[in-house]
């Protein structure tokens, strides 16, 4: 098998539909747009969030405080549920086979609930100041990954 063998399996792949094309292909005269109206225009493109004059969803709904689009989500462990896991190295990839983790986001962090009665290596892209004590008061060790 080499790649010029390779097909979609069959029913995937549909020919696009050829609009304004006559009466016969089932899509002539006005091609799908209906009648009159802007939309039926050549050339109408809409922005983004436009509801047709009336008052936006985007500005109907209250704002309150400061929004940063540019925030960090992590994805956090506690110390403690670290205790219940077997094995005594934990990095993102380790948490996420686990099932402790589902979606990482921008990076693991580590906080400091729960107790620590082993030592573990733990390596994270942020550690609360507690979970860094706790973990190190236990003879374990903290990793600071790069993000």
């Amino acid at each position: 098998m080499n790649l010029s063998d390779l097909r979609a399996p069959e029913g995937q792949n549909h020919r696009s539909k050829r609009v304004g094309r006559g009466f016969g292909s089932g899509m002539g005269k006005t091609a799908g747009r209906g009648e009159k109206g802007q939309k039926s225009r050549t050339g109408y493109s809409r922005r983004r969030g436009f509801e047709g004059g009336q008052m936006p969803l985007i500005r109907r709904v209250p704002k309150r405080g400061f929004h940063n689009p540019f925030r960090k989500e992590f994805a956090a462990v506690n110390v403690g549920r670290l205790d219940q896991l077997e094995g005594d190295t934990f990095n993102p990839v380790v948490l996420q086979q686990t099932g402790v983790v589902k979606k990482l986001g921008d990076g693991l962090k580590i906080l400091g609930g729960g107790e620590l009665s082993r030592a573990v290596t733990v390596a994270a892209h942020r550690f609360s100041a507690s979970a860094k004590d706790k973990i190190e008061k236990a003879g374990g060790k903290v990793e600071v990954l790069s993000e």
